[in-house]
């Protein structure tokens, strides 16, 4: 048996806020109610649903303008990350998602959701990349990322002090007595 709810959250698989969806009763009845998640269809509740609404399109707009000023100013910055490399200057794994949002936090404060942050291709190289952030729906952003190395450069080998001919080990040779049986 459906009963018929509004949505008071937005909950992943069935709707967003305001919506009115159709469940199973026990669904609504054991989870979503008790829960606050959602509000039964009545007469009272068709007038909080225009106030969901307005609500919810106030703060989609919200949303909007928000993501639409960060891409502005993304786009403008150059995310430095620093990794370990080999002596040869290749990296050790790869930078991912997770790990340019965390410097994003850190060195711009931008709390960005590392779903957002679109890599193509994993990045094992030093240098620049570009990057695009989906920041919103039909809101696109490229961020710089320059990859730098933690590890020092080798330096040049130092001049070798006066080289000596190699040595070679002798060793004595060892006799072997011959055991004589007595008889």
């Amino acid at each position: 048996m459906k009963t018929e709810v509004i949505l008071t959250h937005n909950i992943v698989g069935l709707g967003a806020e305001s919506d009115l969806v159709k469940v199973a009763a026990g669904y609504a009845r054991n989870y979503l109610l008790p829960r606050g998640f959602a509000i039964p269809v009545t007469q009272a509740n068709q007038r909080r649903l225009d106030a969901l609404r307005r609500r919810r399109a106030e703060r989609e707009a919200h949303d909007l303008n928000t993501m639409t000023e960060l891409a502005k100013s993304v786009s403008k910055l150059i995310c430095v990350m620093t990794v370990k490399t080999g002596e040869d200057g290749r990296m050790f794994g790869t930078v991912t998602s997770g790990a340019v949002a965390d410097q994003l936090k850190t060195q711009f404060d931008i709390a960005l959701d590392k779903k957002k942050i679109h890599i193509d291709k994993p990045i094992k190289t030093l240098g620049e990349h570009e990057i695009e952030l989906r920041l919103h729906a039909g809101v696109l952003a490229t961020l710089k990322v320059r990859v730098e190395t933690s590890t020092p450069a080798p330096e040049a080998p130092k001049a070798a002090p006066a080289a000596e001919p190699p040595r070679t080990e002798t060793r004595a040779k060892r006799t072997v007595k011959a055991k004589t049986e007595k008889t």
